[in-house]
């Protein structure tokens, strides 16, 4: 008679697993369920993560299919449970804060980690409409959820996944009415906290660089910075030439035109790393002291300014926190679909 343990298994595991995997063989259920010694269908529940079988279970059949190289057959998956086990995020390629895709793809990764679920990256390119990659991914039923960045003030992304009741995260804010999910950095406390510094340091006439007017946080930073001027009744500058988008260089001569002049700025705030250095390349250029003659907040996302001499003010935003926080959120409106006041997040300074 086969003894059956109390979570369907059918008595010790064989001890010479390559008894059932030639080279060539696809690990498939049935494998992993004679090396693990279990039934099938304990198996199939116990990479569903199933809270019905015993963690140490699971954690025991999803080593031993990583062991052997085991995948869900995603087309039968989809077709027997509707879900893909996919999140997908939408990236779009900009060097406007170094190591953003790199960190906000590490916290999700880290949050869907012992899940079953798998991330997926999908691009998109300014030349096209934000909500395209969003239509295909839904049209093609591609993935459970959706992640996004780069949030605008009337987002069409968030307006078309609430109208179709599709899980959705987004990393920002916009201004519609109906509330959504999201997870946003205090942009309107680091302007406004950044600024303060710089008051407090003594200077006397401040620069802002800015995101492009059509994302959510460009207006929040602008706040922010002008509240602090206007508090102090301090003289200020927001370059209209370019944008945290811009290009380096394009900075850097704006930046070297604004140095130029009698009334020269000599408080800088910026929220990138890119445009930070574009400020101290204009203003060594211009022989000026980046510690007396000119001071400089900058928006830290990498550990590239712990390396720069003279050290440089920052204030430091956690993207890796926010890409974890955003895999958390989403997973859970998939599962529970709890109050939108749940899956709301603000990183404080």
């Amino acid at each position: 008679m086969t003894n059956r343990n109390e979570n369907g298994g059918r008595g010790s595991p064989p001890a010479e697993r390559g008894t059932y995997l030639r080279d060539d063989a696809k690990p498939t259920l049935r494998t992993v369920a004679e090396l693990t010694g279990l039934a099938v269908t304990t198996v199939s529940r116990a990479l569903a993560d199933a809270p019905q079988i015993a963690l140490e279970t699971r954690l025991r059949v999803r080593r031993v299919a990583e062991e052997i190289g085991y995948f869900p057959d995603r087309a039968a998956q989809r077709l027997r449970t509707g879900r893909t086990n996919v999140i997908s995020l939408v990236l779009d390629p900009h060097e406007e804060i170094l190591g953003y895709a790199t960190s906000m793809i590490n916290g999700l990764t880290e949050a869907l980690r012992g899940t079953t679920y798998h991330l997926v990256i999908t691009p998109h390119f300014s030349d096209t409409p934000a909500q395209d990659p969003v239509r295909h991914i839904m049209r093609n039923r591609m993935a459970d959820g959706i992640a996004f960045t780069r949030t605008e003030p009337s987002d069409e992304r968030v307006k078309l996944l609430l109208e179709r009741d599709f899980p959705f995260i987004c990393h920002g804010r916009t201004e519609l009415a109906t509330p959504h999910p999201f997870v946003d950095f205090d942009n309107y406390g680091f302007a406004y906290k950044a600024a303060r510094k710089l008051i407090a340091g003594g200077s006397k006439k401040l620069c802002i660089i800015l995101p492009p007017e059509r994302f959510t946080f460009a207006h929040h930073m602008r706040h922010g910075f002008m509240k602090a001027v206007r508090e102090e009744g301090m003289a200020f500058d927001i370059p209209h030439e370019v944008t945290l988008d811009s290009k380096s260089d394009d900075i850097r001569r704006v930046i070297d035109q604004r140095l130029s002049q009698p009334d020269r700025p000599d408080g800088f705030i910026c929220g990138g790393e890119v445009s930070a250095l574009a400020v101290m390349a204009a203003a060594h250029d211009r022989g000026l002291d980046l510690c007396r003659d000119v001071r400089l907040v900058a928006k830290q996302t990498s550990g590239l300014f712990d390396q720069i001499r003279p050290r440089t003010e920052t204030i430091y935003e956690d993207l890796a926190e926010a890409g974890a926080l955003m895999g958390r959120l989403l997973l859970k409106r998939i599962a529970e679909r709890p109050p939108v006041s749940e899956l709301q997040v603000l990183q404080t300074i």
